[in-house]
């Protein structure tokens, strides 16, 4: 593919910073001569255009110097973050004929004996186009694998758009971390990438650095809260921060911006099937958000269930039927509610607790929870129950001095007091340990 001009605008930023973290400082011109190195690196390791090619990594000088050289290769490029364990299993499903590691900015490079034959890989080597392989976070079976026409993804950052300073909290093999990639060193913006993901990282770069956008995830909002960082670090330079990958609850959200009221926040919504698409939050501490249509993206209500129609969608899955309709549109599964041009997302219909033909979303019980004093954080689901088919539950993180049933005891006395019978958790347990994933999403 012809990147002729994210490469000429990376060489005009030149002396502009473009990757931190704690460990290094890259100007452009830095990461344009890594990015020669690295396609010097590729020809000699006998890496051939449309290669299928996993990169095993996470956001790093080197790391995006080689997906910009994979790209320019035409290859089909399988981003696995660090943290995943069953990378074998990626491999296997992908039909990825060499991986590449980048470990601390040394880089390694094994060839596999892998026979690509899916329809869609070889469309891609046929078209000579650059592809882009990203999987679902399922915990169970094995993780779907979405396959995108990268040359899509990647022509959408042709238009300028503003230059901010941005941690890299989203992760390489993530839809919105390559979003957030490109945006960046689109426009000559600086990534402040990260180690650990922790709390005191996040906010300790941000003020270091002056960070201008943070986009995240509701539960590492609410971390923040919890951890009240932003008495330890100065976060006035943060404009705007983002969230999605799950549902935000209410408390949280008007917590969040009584507390920081200068900072914007703005809800997304983006899928690995169909992209990121274009949103506009109706006031920082409102759920309600309005999707712009395009020409690249449409939506429709259908039955109160969100549909999405993108000219970016994926070609399909390499491991599962195919999710469209014969129109194209691709059902989310997300109940939404309607208001003018508006929608509020209340959940997944996986998600819904059926409580005797009530229905219930565990993010409106957890919005209430979470206002409970003691309370860190919440996991609410439904159980199976022979008269009422369903009931709802939860598991509630606290402090160990509160891991007790006289906890509990309190909980079950405000729930009477704050929610509707049907809403009430019949089982409360409790425990010490984080109920999100290494994603920072919490595990459903």
């Amino acid at each position: 593919m012809d990147i002729s001009f994210l490469i000429d605008r990376i060489v005009s930023y030149k002396d502009a910073l473009a990757v931190v973290s704690t460990d290094y400082k890259y100007t452009y011109e830095q990461i344009y001569k890594e990015y020669l190195q690295i396609k010097n690196y590729l020809s000699e390791a006998g890496i051939r255009k449309n290669s299928v090619v996993a990169v095993k990594a996470e956001f790093s000088p080197k790391s995006i110097a080689t997906l910009l050289a994979l790209i320019e290769l035409n290859c089909i490029i399988v981003p696995i973050s660090n943290s995943i364990k069953t990378v074998d299993t990626y491999l296997r499903i992908a039909q990825v004929n060499t991986l590449i590691t980048i470990d601390n900015e040394t880089i390694t490079c094994a060839k596999l004996d892998n026979n690509v034959n899916h329809e869609f890989l070889i469309k891609l080597q046929h078209d000579d186009k650059p592809g882009l392989i990203l999987f679902s976070s399922g915990t169970t079976g094995d993780p779907k694998a979405a396959v995108h026409d990268l040359s899509l993804l990647v022509d959408k950052f042709r238009k300028d758009g503003k230059k901010l300073s941005t941690i890299c909290f989203l992760l390489f093999d993530h839809i919105g971390g390559f979003n957030t990639l490109m945006h960046t060193i689109s426009n000559g913006g600086l990534m402040v990438t990260l180690k650990q993901r922790s709390v005191d990282e996040v906010c300790s770069l941000i003020e270091k650095y002056r960070v201008e956008l943070l986009p995240t995830s509701p539960t590492f909002i609410n971390m923040i809260l919890l951890n009240k960082v932003y008495d330890k670090y100065d976060l006035s330079s943060l404009k705007l921060v983002t969230y999605g990958t799950e549902p935000m609850p209410q408390s949280s959200l008007d917590r969040f911006t009584s507390i920081l009221p200068n900072i914007k926040l703005k809800q997304t919504y983006g899928l690995s099937e169909v992209g990121i698409l274009p949103t506009k939050s109706e006031n920082s501490d409102s759920l309600w958000v309005k999707i712009r249509q395009d020409e690249n993206f449409k939506i429709k209500i259908v039955d109160d269930i969100l549909y999405i129609k993108s000219k970016t969608a994926m070609l399909g899955y390499l491991n599962a039927p195919n999710p469209f309709d014969e129109d194209g549109w691709f059902n989310t599964k997300d109940k939404v509610l309607v208001k003018g041009d508006l929608i509020k997302i209340l959940g997944r219909t996986t998600d819904l607790i059926n409580v005797g033909g009530q229905k219930v979303y565990p993010n409106e019980v957890e919005s209430v929870l979470l206002t409970f004093a003691g309370v860190l954080d919440v996991r609410v689901f439904g159980e199976k129950n022979p008269i009422l088919g369903q009931t709802v539950s939860c598991e509630i993180e606290v402090k160990e001095e509160n891991d007790n049933r006289d906890f509990i005891k309190s909980i079950r006395k405000q729930c009477k007091e704050k929610l509707e019978s049907f809403k009430i958790p019949t089982k409360i347990s409790l425990t010490i340990e984080p109920l999100y994933s290494g994603r920072f999403k919490k595990k459903r």
